[in-house]
Order: C-alpha cells, then sequence, then structure tokens
C-alpha cells in the first residue's frame, strides 16, 4: 500500500534544538526520527512512501533516495510555497495509484496494527478512516468523537479539563475524497474534514491505546530519544 507523509512543514517549535534540518529528519541516535517511521509502517506492509516536501525537503530525498536501501519505494511531492495539510495532500495525491492510501504527519510515530485502519474501512464503508487516541485533558486540544465508529464531533473546544479522545494524524482515504479538496493553501483539519462530515461522508475510524509520539516540542523529541535507548521504541 501508499502512504503519504507529510514532511513539509517548518518546525518552528523545535528550531531551539534542531536547526538545521527538517522536523522530521531531526537525529535520534544515528537515525533520523523518520526513519523510525518508515521502518515502522514497512513492517505493516506499507510499502511505497510519498514524501510531502517542502522546508529543506531536499534532505529528505538525500537520504531515503527511492526508498530501496529501506525495503520500500519512495516519491517526493515538492511544495513550492506553503500548502497546509489538505493542500500537501491534494499536492502529493497526484502521485498515488491506488483507489485508497494512508496519510500521516511525518513527525509523529505509533506502534500500531494499521490493519485494524483497513479492516475498519471496509466494514464500515468508509470514505476516510481515521485514528484517534485518548489524552488525559482534551481542553488543550479540540475533541475528536466516534459513535458506534463514525465520526460525529472534530475537533470540538472546550475549557473543561477532562479525559477524551483527539484526532491523531493517521488517516486511510479514498481518491474520491482527494479530488474533493480544492487545488491551494488548505487545511484537512479545520477545513476538509468538516465540511465532509457537514455533507454526511462517511468518516469514522478507531482509538488507538498504544505508544504514540509527536516531536513537535523539545521535550517530547528528548523523550523519544530516552524511548529508543530503554527499548520501548520496536525495531
Amino acid at each position: 500500500m501508499q502512504a503519504i507523509l507529510l514532511a513539509g512543514g517548518l518546525g518552528t517549535r523545535l528550531r531551539s534544538v534542531v536547526s538545521d534540518r527538517p522536523k522530521p529528519m531531526a537525529l535520534v541516535g544515528d537515525r533520523p526520527f523518520l526513519e523510525y517511521v518508515v521502518h515502522e509502517l514497512s513492517r505493516c506492509g506499507i510499502d511505497e512512501m510519498i514524501f510531502a516536501v517542502g522546508y529543506k525537503g531536499g534532505m529528505v530525498e538525500a537520504y531515503f533516495g527511492d526508498g530501496s536501501r529501506f525495503g520500500v519505494k519512495a516519491s517526493y511531492a515538492y511544495e513550492e510555497e506553503l500548502l497546509g495539510t489538505a493542500g500537501a495532500i491534494k499536492n502529493a495525491g497526484r502521485l498515488t495509484t491506488a483507489d485508497r492510501f494512508f496519510v500521516l504527519n511525518a513527525d509523529t510515530f505509533y506502534q500500531m496494527d494499521y490493519g485494524r485502519l483497513i479492516r475498519a474501512q471496509e466494514e464500515m464503508g468508509l470514505s476516510m478512516a481515521l485514528v484517534l487516541r485518548g489524552v488525559e485533558d482534551i481542553s488543550r486540544y479540540g475533541e475528536a468523537a466516534l459513535t458506534d465508529g463514525f465520526l460525529t464531533g472534530f475537533n470540538e473546544k472546550t475549557n473543561v479539563p477532562r479525559p477524551g479522545t483527539i484526532n491523531g494524524g493517521v488517516y486511510l482515504m479514498t481518491r474520491g475524497l482527494l479530488e474533493t479538496i480544492p487545488e491551494g493553501k488548505v487545511s484537512l483539519e479545520n477545513e476538509m474534514i468538516p465540511a465532509w462530515m457537514q455533507e454526511g461522508r462517511r468518516l469514522g475510524g478507531i482509538v488507538h491505546d498504544g505508544y504514540f509520539i509527536d516531536i513537535g516540542v523539545p521535550e517530547d523529541y528528548f523523550r523519544f530519544q530516552e524511548d529508543v535507548k530503554k527499548g520501548a521504541v520496536r525495531w
């Protein structure tokens, strides 16, 4: 299967400790963080990576090349300007050949069975299946909610601290949805998903409660390094 890896952001919050490379290429030992993401996807049978790159994107291509060294096929979709998440998917989607494909943020890492998302999409007839994850305090984020597996709330803000589920940034999309994304700068989370819900498209997914990390801030980047040293991250 194919996966679009969104690696085109500027990574401004991590710039204080990683200033010379795109955020997903931040080094963890002698490997970039993105190699851990690619390795985990490959382990789950996702063997074709489409890197959506922008800021210093040439560094990603120089490292991964055609992907053969990592047991995958790799291609690259460059952004001449920041396109937002949905705009980046639209741009990279021109390189997809399948009727469905994964989309992931390249600065996040999951240890999970990606086949669960495939099964959920097939069993429920979803246009998009997405991963939610539980957090102790949803007031820091926007809540995403599933009812009987279907997405019934997304990015809903609350000032009340309480446990809940939020968007995890992993999607299994159909080509039909890709074709509805307009050209230009577009947000998946703030524009397209709310619009698709309003249109009544079938969106749903699963809750993942296993290992997850987002290296968007220095403390989590350092925590991932420690998790690798401790063996909490499989290889």
